[in-house]
């Protein structure tokens, strides 16, 4: 059968899929530099993309009335940026790239609100985060801690030198080095963030093929919903909370908010599940690791662009590293629907930089066209 590639064109912007298609550049004239002002009227801290609204000066006198497009609210809060920054009725100049047919949009890339320092959208501004000097490593009946806020290292865009753009996204911590020259771009790990390599059916590879990231309907990240327990976990470094009790573990993800249960007091899964995103989760010790089953899923997508029916079935190996105090998952699942063999993958989390919060979710850019879809329809 053949395997799951990358989408083609895509490593030739610089950008990994994922961020490619959840940024959505497409959307953007990015070959025409645009620089706005205007005055800030408010803003809408959400996820996966906050958006300023400003009263933007014209050309030939007046205003019209603009939204831009900013990185997600978990995201500019793990930077150290807070809604009180973006002031009603301070004079704001950005810099990015107006949309191709929304001319009430942009995307932001630089900001500067009165006589504040120029900001990058993924600049980052020191903040206390959080304390876990005190945190124990195991829970009364011997488990190990599991509970708190969770994060991956942020991801941030990072310029080689000399370089004409950007090499994409790459651990915060591998940024100077990147940009300095230290570190070479091939030794930057994957996010996680796209389809692992896999074997494909027929109906797989056919379905990947005609899958349309920049689509709401092809897209549940576009229509603010979930879309697997595999990549929401990690995907755009959102912030997730663990709570552990007696006999289930609550997990809250983090970017588009969402809760699932582990049951700890179940040998089996019920006859009668109720499908759902996130499935029926049971979950058993194996000495320090937590091994979670969950079957009962919605037909739906794991990662884009590779879709999932309700045979999915997926196992997760949760164990805490208490010397560098991360929460390591490992993952396989299987669809014979989709795929042929094995679906596999890891990740590390870390104690998280700030604390999970419920932002909602907006994708402002995407609601437009829907309307403008149905309007053309009538």
């Amino acid at each position: 059968m053949a395997p799951l590639l990358a989408l083609a064109g895509v490593a030739a912007l610089g950008f990994s899929a994922s961020a490619f298609a959840h940024h959505g550049f497409g959307m953007f004239d990015r070959s025409k530099d645009a620089v706005i002002t205007g005055t800030i009227k408010s803003i809408d801290f959400v996820n996966p993309h906050s958006y300023l609204y400003l009263d933007a000066d014209q050309p030939g006198g007046g205003t019209i009335a603009m939204r831009c497009e900013m990185r997600a609210a978990t995201l500019m809060r793990r930077s150290g940026w807070t809604r009180e920054m973006f002031v009603p009725g301070a004079h704001a100049t950005i810099f990015g790239f107006l949309h191709r047919q929304d001319p009430g949009s942009c995307y932001l890339e630089d900001i500067k609100i009165g006589d504040a320092a120029k900001l990058n959208r993924n600049d980052q501004i020191e903040h206390s985060g959080l304390n876990i000097s005190n945190r124990p490593l195991r829970l009364p009946g011997g488990e190990p801690n599991l509970n708190g806020d969770w994060a991956q290292e942020q991801y941030v865009i990072a310029v080689p030198p000399r370089a004409t753009r950007s090499v994409g996204l790459v651990p915060k911590s591998m940024k100077a080095g990147i940009e300095n020259g230290t570190i070479s771009p091939d030794k930057i790990p994957s996010a996680g963030w796209d389809a692992q390599p896999v074997a494909l059916t027929a109906r797989g590879k056919q379905e990947s093929e005609k899958f349309q990231m920049w689509s709401p309907t092809d897209n549940p990240r576009l229509r603010c919903e979930p879309t697997s327990i595999i990549l929401d976990w990690v995907h755009d470094g959102p912030v997730n909370r663990v709570v552990q009790e007696k006999d289930r573990i609550v997990i809250n993800y983090g970017l588009v908010s969402y809760e699932r249960v582990i049951h700890l007091n179940m040998k089996a899964h019920p006859a009668n599940i109720k499908a759902s995103p996130t499935g029926h989760s049971i979950g058993h010790w194996e000495g320090d690791v937590l091994v979670v089953d969950t079957i009962g899923f919605k037909p739906g997508v794991i990662v884009p662009p590779l879709r999932n029916s309700d045979q999915l079935h997926v196992v997760e190996r949760f164990s805490l590293d208490t010397a560098k105090m991360t929460l390591n998952r490992s993952y396989t699942a299987t669809d014979p629907v989709y795929f042929t063999d094995e679906y596999k993958g890891s990740d590390t989390l870390l104690v998280a930089d700030v604390p999970y919060e419920n932002q909602g979710c907006k994708e402002l850019t995407y609601e437009y066209l829907e309307a403008q879809k149905a309007k053309a329809a009538r």
